[in-house]
């Protein structure tokens, strides 16, 4: 039976073990540094996951026979590389392939090169020069700080004043860190997630799903981590689809490659439905987060195999879908994407009474058949003491429905929410309205 050691401690990572968990092959999983309900399911290890040589260490003295990395902090503080160096056997991208989601400016640039659609772009180090250059455009704009930002260096002013504002935090201000600006044209149109196994030239597509990244219903309020998402994604076509992995998956994985640094692991395109066909918004290195939560559920196939194929360049197996279908609802800390109080006891007691195969430390049955369970908890931000779950991150938990349709999938998900108690919670109602 497998060691596995999975980085990380989000709901990204919680549905990663959960996957884990179903696989015959896998008999241990670790997870460093893991959260309260992840310790459901894996043993939590107090190891940041951004400590390179910590990490490296636990796995060799443990006998771990396969890392996977969950964030992008981790995989761009070179995680791969050592563990690479070591003679682990690691899935995810290098620290040199991580770029093309650590700089914004890198990815815009090699979309330009290798003809990948994406919105029209400059980038800037200067603010006078960035703010002339807004100035001759239209509104609203996109500014996006060109390194990580937990998700929150994305911003599109509607206004001359708020563009000069957003400047100014991200150029004279470092509110995200020293770095540079990339301005591009504001584009329209539905947006989606595709992710996509990557191991060089071959890529191999998850199902669709779509994130819902403003922080309140009628997507108001600034742009956050994500709060809900749902799979499939039925206002996408095959056509759509064909062309997103045939012009834009595709060419990038060998544009990777082209550039000498090519990529392993999961390749996130973040795109939109523009009237003139799917456009790149961003690129990201690791899988989604809240994505994940709603496609590695639907997963038929035996993801150890999935991992081991890329990390070890050996064949593919079939990759097959559930025809079930996902939703879930991000529940987060008011304040959230702003400052935000930690501490508050979470109840998931009604929850967990009414379905007995809920993911939570609290809950000693676990479904290996997600048909099972009306609904799944993926832990994002949460700790537990004394027996109790408390709130300790800005997005705290993910509620997961399952159904034959979104709607079912959307009711299930949304009765589970309302009957979790917690005072300082908030979430949005209506993830997947684009499509209900």
């Amino acid at each position: 039976m497998k060691k596995v050691l999975v980085i990380g401690g989000g709901g990204r990572e919680h549905a990663i073990v959960d996957a884990l968990s179903r696989s015959p092959q896998v008999g241990k999983i670790y997870c460093a540094p893991g959260n309260a309900g992840i310790s459901a399911q894996a043993e939590c290890v107090a190891i940041k996951d951004t400590d390179v040589e910590g990490l490296k260490a636990f796995a060799l003295e443990n006998g771990i026979d396969l890392a996977v990395v969950g964030p992008e902090v981790a995989l761009a503080a070179g995680v791969v590389d050592a563990f690479k160096a070591a003679g682990l056997r690691i899935f995810g991208p290098s620290k040199a392939a991580a770029t093309i989601e650590a700089s914004k400016d890198f990815a815009k640039q090699l979309m330009a090169k290798y003809n990948i659609p994406t919105a029209a772009f400059e980038t800037f180090e200067d603010y006078d020069a960035a703010l002339e250059y807004v100035k001759k455009g239209s509104f609203p704009v996109v500014l996006k700080y060109d390194g990580l930002a937990a998700g929150k260096g994305v911003v599109i002013p509607e206004t001359l004043e708020e563009a000069e504002e957003t400047l100014k935090d991200m150029l004279l201000d470092d509110k995200f860190g020293k770095g540079k600006v990339v301005v591009e044209e504001f584009l329209t149109g539905p947006e989606f997630s595709f992710m996509c196994f990557v191991d060089g030239n071959d890529v191999y597509p998850m199902t669709l799903s779509q994130d819902h990244k403003r922080a309140y219903e009628g997507d108001k309020g600034p742009n956050t981590g994500g709060m809900g998402a749902y799979s499939p994604v039925p206002i996408i076509t095959d056509e759509d689809l064909e062309f997103s992995l045939e012009k834009v998956m595709k060419p990038t994985a060998a544009a990777m490659v082209s550039e000498g640094c090519p990529f392993t692991g999961v390749l996130y395109g973040g795109l939109m439905k523009t009237p003139q066909g799917p456009k790149v918004i961003e690129f990201n290195c690791r899988f989604g987060d809240p994505e994940t939560e709603v496609v590695l559920p639907r997963l038929d196939t035996d993801i150890y195999d999935i991992f081991s194929a890329v990390a070890d360049h050996t064949p593919m197996p079939a990759i097959e879908w559930k025809k079930e279908v996902t939703m879930g609802f991000v529940m987060a800390s008011k304040g959230y994407p702003g400052s935000y109080d930690k501490g508050y006891e979470i109840d998931l007691s009604s929850v967990i009474s009414s379905a007995p195969s809920v993911i939570s430390s609290a809950s000693s049955v676990i479904s290996s058949e997600v048909e099972k369970s009306p609904v799944r908890i993926y832990h994002m931000g949460t700790s537990l003491k004394d027996g109790k779950y408390y709130t300790s991150g800005g997005r705290v938990l993910m509620v997961v429905g399952f159904g034959a349709d979104l709607q079912e999938a959307h009711d299930k998900a949304l009765a589970a929410v309302e009957s979790i108690k917690c005072e300082n919670l908030f979430y949005r109602r209506d993830i997947g309205w684009r499509v209900l």
